[in-house]
């Protein structure tokens, strides 16, 4: 047990005895998160990418290892593979980033390096153009949003409103300066990453709308950020059922 948040040596030395004692015959994983850059509190968890040479299945689990927080995702490389393209495909690189930035554990050192270097490229190229059926839902939702602020309401709703708007206001800024999108705490890091500016107005305008109910400022920015993408949508806007809907 760590009276406070261990360091990265002391956090790598429980994710080697849990990789040996709890995912024994796995080829090799990847510790990472803020612990394992020296960023980490007392309540952050430890990260553990394993993988497998084949598993029937996937599966993600969490777990305390010696009172640290620990969440594992455990693949072979067919799914990992999958997992992987599908957060590329959507923008979010936080696999990726475990992969690419995690210390190896394990004998396949060789493999797992191959793979942290193809990752790492990926990472660099970016994400993939913002798809228009995504780009066309976040104008919507951020039109009804925004319409919602212009109204009466209460401060309750005010910050429902404005929890809702936050991350799809992120995602349309970073997508549309071809960075990774940013879930939770990483919004607004990967927005200051990417415009310093927008990052300080954003956190400005939603200040604002949270402690006083001020919606003027998140109203313009946002107006700002939607114009490049031909502004706000509902008039016109059309998505149809995918057939698996049917049963």
């Amino acid at each position: 047990m760590f009276a406070g948040c261990p360091t990265p040596s002391e956090a790598l030395a429980v994710a080697q005895a849990v990789f040996a004692s709890r995912y024994a015959g796995a080829a090799f994983a990847f510790a990472a998160g803020s612990i394992m850059r020296g960023e980490g509190t007392r309540l952050s968890d430890l990260d553990l990418v394993v993988l497998y040479d084949q598993l029937e299945a996937a599966w993600r689990e969490s777990f305390l290892a010696e009172g640290i927080p620990v969440e594992a995702f455990v693949h072979d490389h067919e799914t990992l593979g999958w997992f992987i393209e599908t957060d590329i495909a959507q923008g979010n690189p936080s696999l990726l980033h475990m992969i690419a930035e995690g210390v190896v554990i394990g004998d396949a050192r060789g493999r797992a390096a191959a793979l942290q270097r193809d990752v790492a490229r990926r990472l660099a190229e970016g994400p993939p153009r913002l798809p228009p059926a995504r780009l066309n839902v976040l104008r919507y939702e951020i039109t009804d949003a925004i319409d919602d602020l212009r109204g009466e309401r209460s401060p309750a709703e005010i910050l429902a409103i404005g929890a809702m708007l936050y991350p799809r206001l992120v995602e349309l800024a970073l997508r549309r300066r071809g960075r990774w999108n940013g879930a939770g705490k990483w919004g607004p890091r990967r927005l200051a990453e990417a415009d310093a500016g927008l990052a300080g107005r954003c956190d400005a305008a939603f200040r604002a709308l949270f402690a006083a109910g001020a919606c003027e400022e998140v109203i313009a920015l946002t107006e700002e950020e939607l114009a490049p993408h031909g502004g706000r949508l509902f008039d016109g806007d059309y998505r149809r059922a995918s057939p698996l809907c049917r049963a």
